[in-house]
């Protein structure tokens, strides 16, 4: 985690440096208001990594000496195919065609996205398909 939360403090300082510079040079609101929420996003998750990374033990990715039999191991098992992703897409693409075409688009919109979220749920507690 030291090598993630190092980028990401990294990343948070940068913009909130540039969000100084442009804030007092360009005298524009929106731009530096963008710029301290991409310092808010570097900062927060840095900010979580790096209290993690003192509470852990270092991981093989943490040490530059590593080899790669070092992080071998048990790998676990991986989720299958599923088509719930696909089902929950097509419902958040029908809700957004109700905010273009109609609110009609929404029932089947919230049906699909509703069903996809029963049928996701369903499929992670029983570990197959449903």
């Amino acid at each position: 985690m030291k090598v993630e939360a190092k980028l990401l403090l990294g990343l948070g300082l940068f913009f909130g440096l540039m969000c100084l510079v442009y804030w007092n040079w360009s005298l524009e609101n929106a731009g530096g208001v963008m710029m301290f929420a991409g310092m808010l996003l570097g900062f927060l998750p840095g900010g979580y990594f790096y209290w993690w990374s003192r509470r852990m033990k270092a991981r093989p990715e943490d040490d530059p000496y590593a080899t790669q039999a070092g992080g071998a191991g048990v790998v676990g098992s991986f989720p299958g195919t599923s088509i719930w992703p696909f089902t929950l897409g097509m419902g958040a693409f029908f809700i957004v065609l109700a905010l273009v075409f109609g609110i009609w688009f929404m029932v089947p919109g919230l049906v699909l996205v509703g069903w996809a979220a029963l049928g996701g749920t369903a499929e992670g507690r029983r570990g197959g398909k449903v």
